[in-house]
């Protein structure tokens, strides 16, 4: 009688092995996917943040030489404050089709890969 009861005990410890790898095995499953997303994430934002005052640079000295051109430096600022206008609200209108669902399919496919 007590050979089926080792069994069972040998069987019972298995089990519970299993789990706790399998619980340790997703635990590094979602670890790596977080991983992977945040690294992506970040390199992709060090890319805009350098594109961005590049783009900055370029739109104060263009308005400083488009306000020497006009022959008052704010015309300048003026006019090149009035293109981001324009852009933001054209932005604005076609801000889901351009923005929205490109960045929600980023975040899913690194999350899912």
């Amino acid at each position: 009688m007590e050979q089926p009861i080792s069994q069972i005990e040998t069987l019972v410890d298995r089990i519970e092995a299993y789990g706790k790898t399998t619980y340790e095995l997703s635990k590094l499953k979602v670890l790596e996917t977080t991983i992977q997303v945040a690294t992506s994430f970040l390199s992709r934002i060090s890319v805009i943040v350098m594109i961005s005052l590049f783009v900055l640079i370029l739109n104060i000295g263009l308005a400083i030489w488009l306000g020497e051109l006009l022959g008052k430096m704010y015309y300048g600022f003026f006019i090149v404050a009035g293109f981001y206008l324009f852009a933001g609200i054209l932005l604005n209108m076609f801000l889901h089709k351009w923005i929205k669902k490109p960045i929600s399919s980023f975040f899913i496919k690194q999350a899912l890969q």
